[in-house]
């Protein structure tokens, strides 16, 4: 007969072999996978400060003297910016759940580089699109999320095979920490592009850093270990001991619709997206409007949050299995901890930006409510891996199809609210956000669990060895 593998994560977990650091190829791929979301993010993230340019114009120093340029675009209305801003959410909304299946079907590695690919090469097209009109430009930005929208479920599978269990945290954060590391290079390096070389050059930069990255993933990565050519005897057989058959089962849709588990991480997930992309799409020019910042100086501050959220998620993704393995606290413990002093941390923090007037405290207050996002994202991102691994590409498709939403209706309504760029304006959109972070915390503290739920414990591969 063959042994089933435990069922109880936090009782009994693999023990992985202690010999330091060593630069395996789950690290290459972890590695390679935070350059990729690094790029996607950038690509995503260019337009927040490309669109200040493209309305407003720049202010350029010729002879000694400034001279405003004004921008090509300026007839567009707040509204037919939040529009244009929000256009890629409708499409990323649209393949989250595909994704997923796509996924588990044909393997993470492709599903994963189909979508970065994709995403770049509508970059590539965004200027003569927009040159066409600003319902081109939607177009454009509605494919980009359209492709984009694939990669998050895409990776989860991918590490559904790739993390042991008592790394899975570190290496997922990891990874996903090139989002916001890709977030803080963009926007210094939009400013200063579209400042000397015209706001185009914002789209070819990164589009062509997008396709370049696809290249080496596809020729370095595989979907499974057993199918690296580089890998170690000692580390095959370590991802095949900790393995999930991730394609292989009927998923339960209706179990997992009716999970508060799974609603818990779906409620978080939501809730940390609103504060992100509101900042995202908004940042520059909140930073114009209340800091009095330059476009080329907003663009390097408003990278601050990003670095700041990036190296907090690195960190409490490689404390949190510390906790885990080596002080024996539950997973359940852990997950609830970094994610409620993440979300109750973020509502104070944003809430006494709302109240500062000087232009550092505004930067330094907003800096580290969004770096407080770190600790939500490592807790609640893994968390799909704690309640049903063989179905974790389908959780995280479900939790960010429904957490695209802040994406889609937060620039509609700060093109609503914020008509006038003043401070009483933007203070809503703050009181807003620092409400919804403390219900995310609520929610997660009522409903998060960190063990595998019972529908899918029925459904558990068997380890290889015979008993």
């Amino acid at each position: 007969m063959y042994k089933r593998v435990p069922l109880d994560q936090d009782e009994v977990i693999s023990e992985l072999p202690e010999k330091g650091w060593r630069f395996e190829r789950r690290y290459m791929v972890a590695l390679l996978a935070f350059f990729g979301f690094a790029n996607i993010y950038a690509m995503r993230a260019n337009l927040s400060v490309a669109i200040v340019e493209m309305t407003s114009g720049i202010d350029q120093s010729i002879n000694g003297t400034t001279v405003h340029l004004p921008g090509e675009f300026e007839n567009w209305t707040p509204f037919v910016q939040g529009a244009i801003l929000s256009s890629f959410f409708y499409g990323y909304i649209l393949t989250q759940i595909p994704g997923g299946f796509l996924a588990h079907r044909y393997g993470g590695k492709m599903v994963y580089v189909a979508g970065v690919a994709g995403t770049a090469v509508f970059t590539l097209l965004t200027p003569p699109l927009a040159k066409m009109g600003y319902s081109m430009l939607i177009f454009a930005r509605f494919m980009e999320g359209l492709l984009e929208g694939v990669t998050y479920p895409a990776m989860h599978v991918v590490w559904s095979n790739w993390a042991p269990l008592l790394e899975k945290t570190k290496l997922a954060t990891f990874a996903f920490s090139g989002s916001y590391f890709g977030t803080v290079a963009a926007m210094p390096i939009s400013a200063s592009l579209g400042q000397h070389f015209g706001w185009p050059m914002i789209f070819y930069f990164f589009g062509l850093a997008g396709l370049a990255w696809c290249y080496v993933w596809w020729k370095e990565v595989a979907d499974t270990p057993s199918q690296d050519l580089k890998i170690s005897t000692d580390e095959l057989t370590l991802l095949q001991r900790d393995a999930i058959n991730t394609n292989t089962y009927i998923v339960p849709w209706r179990m997992i619709l009716a999970s508060k588990p799974v609603w818990a991480t779906v409620i978080a997930h939501f809730c940390q997206n609103w504060g992100f992309y509101t900042m995202l799409t908004n940042l520059p020019r909140i930073l114009g409007d209340l800091a009095n910042y330059q476009l080329e100086k907003a663009g390097f501050v408003a990278g601050l949050p990003y670095l700041a959220m990036g190296l907090v998620l690195i960190w409490a993704g490689q404390f949190s299995d510390h906790l885990r393995k080596e002080r024996g606290m539950t997973t359940v413990r852990v997950r609830k901890f970094f994610c409620v002093v993440g979300f109750f941390g973020q509502a104070l923090t944003l809430l006494a930006a709302s109240l500062t007037r000087s232009p550092t405290w505004l930067v330094a207050w907003i800096t580290i409510s969004m770096g407080l996002g770190g600790l939500t994202w490592a807790s609640f991102s893994v968390n799909h891996l704690d309640l049903a691994p063989q179905y974790a590409g389908h959780l995280m498709a479900l939790s960010n199809t429904i957490a695209t939403l802040p994406g889609m209706l937060g620039p509609l309504i700060v093109g609503i609210v914020v008509v006038d760029y003043t401070v009483a304006q933007w203070n809503v959109i703050f009181y807003l956000t620092t409400v919804i972070y403390a219900f995310g915390g609520f929610m997660y503290v009522r409903w998060a669990s960190g063990e595998l739920e019972p529908w899918a414990s029925d459904h558990l591969p068997f380890a290889s060895e015979l008993s």
